[in-house]
């Protein structure tokens, strides 16, 4: 009897969160409807705008179902949506984001020829003020030490990803505690116990630029990866010969907020990062030391 999840056809519930965006999520949403292989369902998950989004283009998108919330961060919203939906998997989008056409019906036919994989990303590109602009060389996506990558930096756009509902129902959903990198955090719990699979077609375009960019948001983003690295210390499914890896990680990060801490004149911060440094490098010597026989 063959277990394998079925193919995406009729069976994926595009998920779009946004927060005052109405200006880019018609665009949005417009690249959704011309898919070549529809959506089950669509399903917007407003996070409290005050632009009048719902009145603006629920006419205009008729099949599309809204969520309407107060505002409770992205991560909530992606979760509402994702346990809302009824398609076995589930496609994310950004509202500042765009598919090409073909998106989902090429990662439909990427899945059917890889049976058993129950997660799927794309590569993207990227425009800048309306101007295509080239990917920094460090976000290479290919499956090539994942994980390691994975600490460094996100990878992994969440608007190029096709997931199976069964993902998270066995590792949880996006840390609602997180108010940005909350899709790093979930990627890294991802690739401790799943096979990802990745497709290398530019089948999203991230449009980058604009003022309300979360990235642009938060500085020190570092300081959320940090949380999420400490979690996954405690992740049981986490195999002792990656805990240097972590550690490593923390380190570098750690000393990166240390010292731009201390340029902005946040000494008490600065401290506590440096005194963190100080505990995981103690910690890194100590696993190593356990490594090696004696």
């Amino acid at each position: 009897m063959n277990s394998s999840p079925n193919p995406l056809t009729q069976q994926v519930s595009v998920v779009l969160p946004t927060l005052n965006r109405l200006h880019l999520l018609r665009r949005a949403l417009y690249s959704v409807q011309a898919q070549t292989l529809p959506p089950l369902e669509t399903i917007v998950i407003d996070d409290g705008s005050t632009d009048r989004s719902h009145e603006s283009l629920a006419t205009e998108f008729p099949t599309v179902q809204w969520i309407r919330q107060s505002n409770h961060g992205v991560s909530h919203a992606r979760n509402q949506g994702i346990k809302q939906a009824k398609g076995e998997w589930i496609a994310l989008l950004d509202s500042d984001d765009t598919w090409h056409p073909s998106k989902l019906e090429e990662q439909n036919q990427f899945l059917q020829q890889n049976l058993g994989l129950l997660f799927c990303h794309t590569d993207e590109a990227w425009m800048r003020r309306g101007k295509s602009v080239s990917h920094p060389a460090y976000l290479n996506k290919s499956n090539q030490d994942i994980f390691l990558k994975s600490l460094a930096r996100c990878i992994i756009c969440p608007s190029s990803v096709v997931i199976h509902q069964k993902i998270f129902e066995k590792i949880g959903f996006f840390d609602e505690e997180l108010p940005v990198c909350e899709d790093y955090d979930l990627w890294l719990r991802l690739v401790l116990q799943y096979e990802i699979g990745y497709l290398d077609r530019k089948l999203v375009t991230k449009h980058g630029g604009h003022s309300d960019q979360l990235s642009t948001t938060y500085w020190g983003m570092d300081r959320f990866r940090v949380q999420s690295l400490q979690k996954l210390l405690d992740n049981p499914n986490l195999k002792s010969s990656l805990i240097p890896l972590i550690f490593q990680t923390l380190i570098q990060k750690l000393d990166i907020l240390n010292k731009g801490f201390s340029k902005r004149d946040k000494q008490l911060e600065a401290k506590e990062f440096n005194q963190l440094k100080q505990f995981y490098s103690h910690q890194l010597a100590k696993h190593t030391k356990t490594l090696v026989p004696s």
